[in-house]
């Protein structure tokens, strides 16, 4: 009996309302650098190193040096961008209360664990860091007009959660994921290390595109009860579970047609991203059998991991 009261004790403590301001304190024990860590998500960083590798690897097509600093520099804006943007949807939904009752991880915001406004600052410095990279990149190849299109980023990542009327609870999260981890991120950075954007980049950047937008679904398609509960308009709440199922097949399956055609032409060592298959397939299997939203957090991590694997052998066949 003892052990199930402190069970039940604990599960009361993890209840928390959305916002901050509108909840009573609850004790959760002390904030550990594993609570960062894990506020800072992890399993979605893939997704800012594929596009990364891929838009070097579609440089290289055109200038078969390899840029190692610039890359670098544009992994580093890539990486804190998303770090960013983690901490940024960590507080807007955790003040919103749309995090209350989510299936993953407690966040920090919602929990109540930590102060909205350290959740915020922090969220800034990873903003703040990834725009002086951002800078260093403009001085060193003096591409001036890429401020704009940093701050544009920036802005995105923001308004993603944040402001009064955020993009990503009005169904446009997709679209924007698209356009900024696929096509800005891609071009971006084959444009700073070649000053040209070979067709090889466009194809690259669609299906970084297409991967980040099928993490996307996987997540709104685990939050879909919660989402709906708080009037949470993602894509996913808009067309229901099947058609978003369907969807999920279609992005993560797509970017095998453009392996194909890379190995069809010029690359013949794209076969082998066809490997990469071995992860995807079981994630598309998740989606469409799984019983507990939890379980689509194993398919949101393959796909994200996919998406890695299937940059670095896509990169492998553009320079060999």
């Amino acid at each position: 009996m003892a052990g199930s009261s402190k069970r039940t004790r604990k599960r009361a403590s993890q209840r928390t309302s959305g916002n901050p301001a509108r909840r009573p304190v609850i004790e959760l024990g002390p904030v550990t650098a594993k609570d960062w860590i894990g506020a800072a998500r992890l399993r979605t960083l893939p997704l800012a190193v594929a596009p990364v590798v891929l838009g070097t690897g579609a440089a290289q097509v055109v200038d078969h040096r390899l840029h190692g600093v610039i890359a670098l520099a544009c992994l580093a804006v890539a990486v804190l961008l998303q770090i960013g943007v983690n901490f940024a949807n960590d507080y807007s939904d955790g003040i919103r209360g749309t995090d209350a009752e989510r299936v993953g991880p407690a966040r920090l915001t919602a929990s109540g664990r930590v102060p909205a406004r350290r959740v915020l600052i922090t969220a800034l410095i990873f903003f703040a860091l990834a725009a002086v990279v951002g800078l260093a990149i403009v001085i060193r190849t003096q591409q001036w007009w890429m401020l704009a299109v940093g701050a544009l980023s920036i802005v995105a990542a923001w308004f993603y959660t944040g402001g009064k009327r955020p993009y990503g609870y009005n169904a446009m999260g997709e679209l924007f994921v698209f356009v900024f981890f696929g096509l800005v991120a891609v071009l971006g950075t084959t444009w700073v290390q070649a000053l040209a954007l070979p067709a090889e980049a466009w194809l690259a950047a669609v299906t970084a595109g297409l991967f980040a937008c099928a993490v996307l679904l996987a997540n709104n398609l685990r939050d879909i009860d919660q989402d709906r509960k708080v009037s949470k308009r993602t894509l996913t709440v808009l067309i229901g579970r099947r058609a978003t199922q369907v969807l999920f097949t279609l992005f993560v399956l797509a970017p095998f047609a453009v392996t194909v055609v890379f190995a069809l032409t010029l690359y013949p060592v794209a076969w082998l991203v066809l490997l990469v298959l071995l992860a995807v397939l079981p994630a598309v299997l998740i989606v469409w059998t799984y019983r507990q939203p939890r379980e689509l957090i194993i398919a949101l991590s393959l796909t994200s991991l996919s998406s890695l694997a299937y940059a670095g052998l896509t990169y492998w066949a553009l320079v060999s």
